[in-house]
């Protein structure tokens, strides 16, 4: 009998200290399933992913910041490209007058109507746009080398910088109208006039941009290693700091187009750019005022939300490569 109440009492305490033993190995498995579950909340809320169970496992595609500025970016190239290829496909015939169908409101043959001479007013907004996208395309190119050039002279020493600094305050003090009235006129008008009187006044914010960037460059590592190899100034901003330019200097030419588009109507519109045989949406414009107050509406309303519309194709593909390319560089233009 002694014997097998000691077995029971042996067995009772057995069992009890397993459950002693039992209880922190399920309070630390408690702690760590909650801890996994944290851990994993933590990481779906950093990939963008909603909590399991609540329907959605992805949120939308554009909630990703880089996945919208691809997106927009897409549609506003393929705006451009389409506006573009639209205008310089169309053959010179299709803006020539036609008494027959002059002052035409908005149909379907003529969906922007026609003008005073018959001519219809889509085939002529094309033409204008075509004509606006090649004059920005010459000046921001142009304004991007001006601004390019000097940011590497600026980052050549020290009297370099003084020069190139009070140029850029130069110019920035001038009114942008005032002083592409001025070029445009020493230039003799005309497309490439209209185009190297932009080039010369949409490069002040980028070469500043330019500028300093190569300051903030000047004190890596590399480029005091360069140094003490006996290498130029000039050759270490051309080999070892233009590189690094090239995105921020991308986006910012990119972001000279619509400047350079509204300042090319600008200079049209007061009759001081092109000539007015050349289809322009400023000469559009212009010639469509004297027709507003007899009810021709069409004339000035969709050659401007058209142009109102590349302009603003080209500011949101700058602003999305400025995303996806992670630079921050501000809007250029005044």
């Amino acid at each position: 009998m002694k014997q097998e109440m000691k077995q029971e009492m042996e067995q009772e305490m057995e069992q009890s200290s397993r459950r002693i033993r039992a209880v922190p190995r399920l309070r630390s498995g408690r702690s760590d399933e909650t801890e996994k579950r944290n851990h994993d909340k933590r990481w779906r809320r950093q990939a963008g992913l909603s909590p399991v169970g609540s329907g959605f496992e992805k949120q939308r595609s554009y909630a990703n910041p880089r996945k919208r500025a691809l997106i927009w970016g897409s549609l506003a190239l393929g705006w451009i490209v389409i506006v573009w290829l639209a205008g310089f496909v169309l053959p010179a015939e299709s803006t020539l007058t036609s008494l027959k169908d002059r002052n035409l409101a908005p149909l379907w043959a003529h969906p922007f109507g026609t003008d005073w001479l018959g001519r219809d007013m889509f085939m002529r907004t094309l033409k204008g746009l075509t004509t606006s996208i090649q004059v920005g395309l010459l000046a921001a190119c142009g304004g991007g080398i001006v601004a390019l050039v000097l940011g590497l002279i600026a980052a050549s020493g020290k009297l370099a910088d003084r020069v190139v600094s009070w140029l850029i305050d130069l110019f920035l003090s001038v009114p942008h109208l005032v002083s592409l009235v001025m070029l445009a006129f020493v230039f003799g008008g005309g497309l490439p006039g209209v185009a190297a009187a932009i080039a010369l006044t949409h490069w002040p914010n980028l070469a500043r941009i330019v500028r300093a960037e190569m300051i903030q460059l000047k004190s890596a590592d590399y480029i005091h290693i360069s140094r003490r190899l006996g290498q130029s100034r000039f050759g270490i901003a051309v080999q070892h700091m233009l590189p690094h330019l090239v995105p921020q200097l991308f986006v910012g030419t990119l972001l000279i187009f619509p400047h350079a588009i509204l300042h090319e109507a600008a200079i049209t519109f007061l009759g001081l750019g092109l000539s007015p045989q050349q289809p322009a949406i400023g000469i559009i414009l212009s010639e469509s005022m004297r027709y507003l107050s007899a009810g021709m509406w069409w004339l000035a309303f969709f050659p401007g939300l058209a142009l109102l519309l590349v302009v603003r194709a080209f500011d949101v593909l700058g602003n999305s490569l400025k995303v996806l390319t992670g630079t921050g560089s501000s809007r250029e233009g005044g």
